[in-house]
């Protein structure tokens, strides 16, 4: 059985700007950008032993690999309106799932926008901006249609019948539960499989048209429930899948506002390797529905004349440091895939230092020449997809609402709370990548502290959290120490 798409949402517009260029200039360059949801670096390559992901590991043959990239807020929501926009999240002052960007920076150019106002045809096809899961999938969701001349809105049988997905967590509202279900039916079928069908339709609409294009493509996998076809499940045999290691020792050292309570408790060893596995399962879902692109991309002749990116909205935790999902300031949270493939730019190269995920919007109005670019807060990454090795001497910034981070090439430095009143972290990354060993209370390690804290302050100032029942808008409404998983 096949399952409908719903119509189109096509957006009208004034006719498209001028490039600015004369007629001996060379074409401006189209754009995919790729983003997967909630997706760590659990990929082939980033060297993971276990995750079959074939088609995202050729794009990085033949691109850029940013091995430490980071998210400015390891949320759907604050991530991407802080990436599309080229703002970090306390100047969009989006910390939650529920604000939109255009009701507190109503004027802000967005990437994608950007390249609309200069003549391309800019689309979408999935989640790019964010989108509640599963509830709103194959709605418009908390979209920006200013940005897009034509939006599309997939929805597959992963969508159906929820009371079949196997929950282990049935106290946590579906988009944060840990659950899944190993689905009948072919890719196609899938919401992110109806995702790569429209994708590639809309590339050979815009072959044809012969405009240059910037075109989103948003999956949604390995987003909770972790749902795919059968087939991945059966690449992963269970018993080869090790159960998280216990994080009792590791804690010892690390302040309470660092890590969840422990929603997740509970769960035996068998039922752990299940979730790990079917959140594998569904990476090469959407592996495969990436390379269903990219094989358009070649079979069209675009490859050559088309930036790729390929990118998650933030890292992911699965039982690292007693901690699932997403929303904390560990590495394997806040850290997450970035991968460009450009015309005129490195094959193969990898950049092992620290950027921002901020540092995307500069980077492709860069690549694209495009004029009047907004102020953005990143950098342009072109000198680093040039010549990998060049020295990149900037650290990267997270946050959450009450804890902010400093990753350089060697030290993490997390804290929580105002200028650290409720706890602080600091880890050797190359003594200690893991983030297993936190040196924050050794007072042989306070120049180093202090140093990093200048740079967080710079960047991230403290701001003094208001005592409860007094909280302005901006502050979210939490319970202490708690911070609710996955996307309601």
């Amino acid at each position: 059985m096949k399952y409908a798409i719903p119509a189109l949402a096509a957006l009208t517009i004034t006719a498209p700007l001028s490039f600015g260029q004369s007629s001996a200039a060379p074409r401006p360059p189209n754009v995919i950008l790729i983003m997967s949801d909630d997706l760590n670096n659990a990929l082939g390559a980033y060297g993971h032993p276990l995750v079959k992901s074939p088609n995202i590991d050729a794009l990085a043959a033949r691109g850029v690999r940013f091995d430490r990239a980071y998210c400015q807020f390891p949320l759907c929501n604050p991530s991407r309106a802080s990436m599309l926009t080229g703002r970090r999240p306390d100047a969009i002052k989006v910390w939650d799932l529920e604000t939109h960007f255009r009701h507190t920076t109503p004027d802000v150019v967005t990437l994608p926008e950007q390249f609309r106002r200069h003549g391309y045809k800019v689309m979408r096809v999935g989640k790019i901006f964010h989108y509640g899961v599963p509830h709103d999938i194959g709605s418009p969701g908390a979209d920006d249609p200013v940005s897009w001349d034509k939006a599309i809105n997939p929805y597959g049988r992963d969508t159906l019948h929820p009371e079949t997905v196997i929950n282990f967590t049935p106290q946590v509202p579906i988009g944060g539960a840990l659950s899944y279900r190993e689905d009948d039916g072919p890719d196609e079928e899938q919401t992110d499989g109806w995702i790569a069908t429209e994708s590639i339709k809309q590339l050979e609409q815009l072959k044809s048209a012969g405009q240059p294009f910037f075109l989103g493509i948003g999956f949604f996998r390995p987003h909770v429930p972790y749902i795919a076809p059968k087939k991945y499940f059966d690449q992963y045999p269970l018993d080869a899948i090790p159960a998280p290691a216990d994080p009792t020792e590791s804690l010892k050292a690390v302040p309470v506002a660092a890590y969840a309570k422990p929603l997740f408790q509970g769960l035996t060893p068998r039922q752990q390797r299940l979730i790990i596995r079917a959140y594998y399962a569904s990476v090469s879902f959407m592996d495969a529905q990436v390379g269903r692109v990219l094989a358009a991309l070649d079979r069209l002749g675009l490859a050559e004349d088309t930036i790729v990116v390929f990118m998650s909205d933030h890292g992911y935790l699965l039982g690292e440091h007693g901690q699932w999902l997403k929303q904390r300031l560990f590495e394997e949270s806040v850290r997450s895939p970035l991968i460009i493939a450009a015309p005129g730019c490195a094959r193969g190269g990898v950049v092992p230092g620290p950027v921002e995920y901020l540092d995307i919007y500069p980077t492709l109005a860069e690549l694209a020449r495009l004029p009047d670019t907004p102020a953005l807060q990143g950098r342009s990454l072109v000198p680093l997809l040039r010549q990998p090795d060049t020295a990149w001497p900037h650290p990267a910034f997270s946050q959450l609402p009450h804890g902010t981070s400093i990753r350089t090439d060697r030290w993490t430095y997390n804290e929580w709370g105002p200028d650290g009143v409720d706890g602080a972290e600091l880890y050797d990354h190359r003594a200690d990548p893991l983030e297993h060993h936190n040196l924050a209370t050794d007072p042989a390690y306070a120049p180093v502290i202090k140093d990093l804290k200048a740079q967080l302050h710079a960047v991230l100032p403290p701001r003094p959290v208001p005592p409860r029942g007094s909280r302005p808008a901006w502050f979210p409404k939490l319970s202490p120490g708690y911070i609710p998983e996955g996307d309601r």
